[in-house]
């Protein structure tokens, strides 16, 4: 099941204004100075709750503010934030002001899980590219997935969800392992991965996508061609941060 993200945009708005998505609530504000979000896992004490089930979120973690033309983000919990490109904000530190645009924030949780949540603040037009009226719209291109190969490929592609600065593929035997506990009764291999993972390939290679097949890459190929697979999910959208929660059961 494809599951609601921001990655994919949002509706136009007013500039700067500010829509923030965890696994079990959404809001909208506008740029008005002074306004303040705070979220965190008390959902009576915040206005955006994010790991309600996980202890290891305090239960006002962070607060979204308005001032100086931007919004910042600052911690007011007791574990870091992660932010895009290994950028960590830990508590006491000063706020970080937010671009405009998409940016997934993670709370580490109990047993190495991790908490997003997603925001997008809209630009100056509005959220949108510059304006191209006449133009056909074009929208991205997502790869139909089995829900077997739907999870495999989140488990093998973690890293790349959670926005890992050089992000790389699980190994075979990794991704057979979790997906083993994720699910005891379902028979998966090292085997099955493989082959499943290399179907996905050849059936996205068939409908265009290049660097999916060893002799379009040469050697040594390592996890070249696993890589460019798990990036063009990513980045048609077909594999989206929200997914993770595929894995919250481990």
């Amino acid at each position: 099941m494809t599951r609601e993200s921001l990655a994919r945009g949002v509706p136009p708005a007013a500039a700067s204004t500010v829509v923030a998505l965890t696994v079990t609530g959404r809001i909208t504000a506008g740029p008005v100075e002074g306004r303040t979000i705070r979220f965190g896992r008390n959902r009576t004490e915040v206005d955006l709750p994010v790991g309600e089930t996980d202890p290891r979120v305090s239960r006002r973690h962070g607060l979204l503010v308005r001032r100086e033309s931007h919004w910042w983000v600052s911690n007011t919990g007791r574990l870091p934030i992660r932010l895009p490109k290994a950028n960590w904000l830990f508590p006491g530190e000063e706020p970080i002001p937010l671009p405009t645009g998409y940016t997934p924030m993670f709370i580490r949780g109990s047993r190495d899980r991790e908490h997003l949540l997603e925001l997008y603040i809209s630009g100056e037009d509005g959220g949108q590219p510059a304006a191209r009226y006449d133009a056909v719209t074009h929208q991205p291109r997502q790869w139909p997935l089995t829900p077997d190969e739907r999870l495999l490929l989140v488990v093998l592609g973690q890293r790349y969800l959670f926005h890992d600065a050089n992000p790389q593929p699980l190994s075979r035997q990794q991704a057979a392992l979790m997906l083993a506990e994720l699910q005891p009764e379902a028979n998966w291999s090292v085997k099955r991965v493989e082959h499943m993972v290399s179907d996905v390939r050849v059936r996205l290679s068939a409908a265009g996508v290049h660097g999916l097949l060893r002799e379009e890459v040469g050697e040594p190929v390592g996890n070249t061609l696993n890589d460019n697979l798990l990036r063009e999910l990513i980045l048609s959208t077909t594999l989206v941060p929200p997914d993770l929660s595929l894995l919250d059961s481990l």
